[in-house]
């Protein structure tokens, strides 16, 4: 592995120190910034943070390639509930059809491992070099609890892309994980377990969450809180069907906020103001993202050549289980004709396009995107409480996000599988595009089958991949096993 794998990248800094280039992976960042100087102090260490952040939604070598929003597009076009009516300009339509991940060449593969790997490398500089900076232990705390959080994400990404499915009957979890990097040490590594991994997502996360107890309130919603990282925490648990955990930190984490009204569902999924947003990037509007934002691709309204030729649509089978009376409902359109669905100049239609992600026109791509919502954290309440057997909670906790959304919605009277099942269909059709059917079908242990529905032969070309499949997990980038001779590649 060569050493920038795990190198030290800053992207933006408050004092102006330069800043890694967008060819950055062909340089040495260290030798351009002065650690001594970075880290001198606690603000400019909370800069390292920041510029860490900023790294989630830069542009690198494509424009398929925009941080964050990227793998959220790669876990949906991977799902079964996307549905692309045509190829348009082909941005995403490989990862569509199954084969950007099984191909070691592949560019978007390679981004995505050396993205997360550069957030981890950030993340461990800074915890190495934090407590040597001047300050308030108050702030050091807050810096180390945000960088223990940043690395516990990467790494919760890449061992559920990378590695196979977590399954809490088979603890220890020995099959192959990702290299895992604590320190600044930029030398090969192997592959760790998935539970190793896992042990060191959970050491980071509980460590993060103990020195987020006591934090004042954070800037912006951009950064990680204490609910943030219990909401992670969260989602972790039940990535490892650790159901109980999952169900405790989805409730802590959703304290203080309230569930959006049915009109700001309707407003386009684009603004940090949103009551229920936990987490998520503000997009500064003089800052224009142009062809590589998430709503050049997802929305239904800016003019770009993707969005024109080939608006996201859902899945007609998990559009017919949505109820008549429910709001999402009417965030797509079966007929592809309604003109209260605005599309940009010249801009196809087709049957049961979307609506829900909005940008801020047709000539600019920028929106806020949102990473964690209270309404993830009510499905994961209730999904976890029905796993257990916790009928009642899970009932509870489903109705307050249903009948939210849908006023005529009565409390399910379901139990054991069929109420699991009730609160997966309620999840497809709350978290749409907004990156989670791959890994929750993965987690589930579920099969991919696109049949029966709208998606186009030509276009998707891949229906059915059985649940455990090899074809789940993502390939190493053919980079990194030329460069680490400690890597074993997938099947």
């Amino acid at each position: 592995m060569k050493k920038y794998i795990y190198s030290f990248c800053v992207a933006v800094i408050a004092m102006g120190l330069s800043s890694c280039k967008k060819s950055y992976l062909e340089t040495a960042p260290t030798d351009q910034i002065n650690q001594d100087v970075v880290f001198s102090n606690t603000t400019n260490a909370a800069g390292v943070i920041n510029g860490t952040y900023r790294l989630m939604y830069s542009q690198y070598s494509n424009q398929d390639e925009g941080g964050e929003s990227s793998v959220m597009i790669d876990a949906d076009m991977l799902g079964d509930d996307l549905v692309n009516p045509t190829v348009g300009n082909n941005w995403f339509i490989t990862t569509y059809q199954w084969t950007m991940h099984r191909t070691v060449n592949s560019t978007q593969d390679y981004f995505v491992y050396r993205y997360y790997y550069r957030l981890i490398g950030n993340a461990n500089a800074v915890l190495a070099q934090i407590d040597k900076a001047t300050g308030t232990d108050a702030d050091k705390n807050v810096i180390k609890a945000e960088a223990l959080s940043i690395r516990a994400y990467s790494y919760f990404r890449l061992v559920q892309l990378y590695g196979k499915r977590y399954d809490a009957k088979a603890k220890p979890n020995t099959q192959l994980g990702v290299p895992l990097v604590v320190t600044t040490s930029t030398d090969p590594q192997p592959r760790a377990t998935a539970e190793d991994v896992y042990s060191q997502i959970n050491k980071d996360l509980d460590a993060s969450i103990a020195f987020l107890t006591t934090a004042k309130a954070r800037a912006n919603k951009s950064h990680f809180d204490l609910s943030v990282a219990q909401g992670l925490k969260a989602r972790v648990a039940l990535a490892q069907q650790d159901y109980a955990t999952a169900a405790t930190f989805a409730a802590q984490a959703r304290t203080g906020y309230t569930l959006m009204s049915n009109a700001d569902y309707l407003t386009g999924f684009n603004s940090l103001a949103n009551s229920e947003w936990m987490w998520g990037i503000s997009q500064i509007s003089d800052q224009t993202t142009y062809f590589y934002s998430f709503f050049a691709y997802m929305s239904v309204n800016f003019n770009s050549t993707n969005i024109r030729t080939d608006p996201k649509s859902i899945n007609s089978a998990l559009y017919n289980q949505i109820s008549a009376t429910d709001v999402r409902k009417t965030v797509w359109d079966p007929t592809g004709a309604n003109a209260a669905y605005p599309v940009p100049p010249s801009g196809s239609r087709f049957p049961y396009m979307n609506r829900k992600f909005l940008a801020n026109s047709a000539g600019n791509s920028y929106g806020d995107l949102v990473f964690m919502r209270v309404s993830e954290m009510y499905l994961i309440e209730a999904e976890a409480n029905a796993q257990l057997g916790n009928t009642a909670a899970a009932q509870t906790a489903l109705f307050t996000l249903a009948n939210k959304r849908d006023a005529s919605y009565v409390k399910s009277t379901k139990t054991g599988t069929d109420l699991v099942n009730e609160i997966l269909i309620q999840r497809r059709a709350e978290l749409w595009g907004e990156g989670f059917r791959f890994f929750d079908l993965k987690r589930l242990n579920l099969p991919l089958n696109r049949n029966g529905a709208n998606h186009v032969a030509t276009v998707a070309k891949i229906f059915d991949i059985p649940a455990g499949d090899p074809q789940w997990q993502w390939l190493i980038p053919q980079n990194e096993v030329n460069a680490n001779n400690k890597i074993v590649q997938n099947p």
